[in-house]
């Protein structure tokens, strides 16, 4: 049976202290990314790659790129080579830490351009809606059918092998699926009620972007973006081992696997440690990925 004290109104004072004292949005979802243990692990190994790729001239023990053949194909646990020598007879735990900057990058900077592409398409699309939906998103539909692989491959092929055309080919990759999720979520926020009382108000399209739109829908977009990362280190991995990426004798993992292929009946540890790394990094942005997924779920 409800009491008459709680049908009397609360002391304003007391309220507004626990409004200001609840905890706002991006609050609880640090706070919750902090209690999940499996994104903490991935979020320390992601910085700890990011760490030795900045870092990489001063931790890797020896030149990369200076090998002596009398060395070549080491086992790992020699000594003065913990993780072995490459087919020139060059540092493996040397070049691994090298690697890991043009792989971060061949990773990170097209999913951070097609964030940017994608995302305004995306958005205009999504808020404006009719003819001008209908014609930008069957344009996307057509680079959307095709294989990511097919279509990276296809482009970096025509564009011709190096970094900047391999970026450019990634980066035309994954505009599409990153243009798709914000235009399905800016549908879904255009419709809402504070949207709604702000066209009603007078606001213009540009104001309303900005101030209702962007903030509640860049978060998800950025959390499928986070999530194509390892996507694109695979994919950027894939076009260096068919030499459309990264060239010789830059320590690239896809390129090391490439050079290493041979060795894999020789010394199979050694020729699968940038396999290892490729696929430890690209596990860790997934883990990091949906914990932050899950941590921005307003469900939870």
């Amino acid at each position: 049976m409800t009491s008459v004290a709680s049908l009397l109104p609360q002391d304003p004072a007391k309220t507004a202290t626990a409004i200001e004292r609840s905890p706002g949005y991006w609050s609880g979802v640090f706070s919750r990314v902090r209690k999940d243990k499996v994104a903490m692990v991935a979020g320390c190994l992601v910085l700890a790659l990011l760490l030795m790729a900045v870092f990489a001239p001063w931790i890797a023990p020896a030149d990369p790129y200076v090998g002596r053949t009398i060395r070549r194909l080491r086992p790992v646990g020699t000594e003065g080579f913990p993780l072995g020598t490459d087919e020139l007879g060059r540092d493996m735990l040397s070049r691994l830490i090298y690697g890991a900057r043009y792989s971060l990058m061949m990773g990170v900077t097209p999913v951070l351009m097609a964030f940017g592409i994608g995302s305004l398409i995306g958005i205009v699309s999504g808020y404006v809606g009719g003819k001008t939906n209908t014609i930008m998103m069957r344009t996307i539909d057509v680079f959307y059918a095709f294989p990511s692989v097919l279509l990276a491959v296809a482009l970096s092929g025509a564009l011709g092998a190096g970094i900047q055309n391999a970026l450019v080919s990634l980066t035309v990759v994954f505009i599409p699926p990153i243009a798709r999720v914000a235009e399905a979520v800016t549908t879904q926020v255009r419709n809402r009620d504070y949207v709604e009382a702000a066209r009603a108000s007078g606001a213009n399209a540009m104001t309303i972007i900005r101030v209702h739109v962007l903030g509640n829908v860049l978060g998800p977009i950025f959390v499928y973006a986070t999530g194509l990362i390892s996507v694109s280190m695979i994919l950027a991995s894939g076009l260096s081992f068919l030499g459309l990426g990264v060239r010789p004798p830059e320590p690239e993992w896809g390129l090391m696997l490439n050079t290493l292929r041979t060795a894999i009946y020789t010394q199979p540890l050694v020729a699968a440690l940038p396999g290892m790394m490729i696929f430890f990094t690209s596990i860790s942005f997934n883990l990091l990925a949906d914990g932050l997924r899950s941590a921005m779920d307003v469900k939870q």
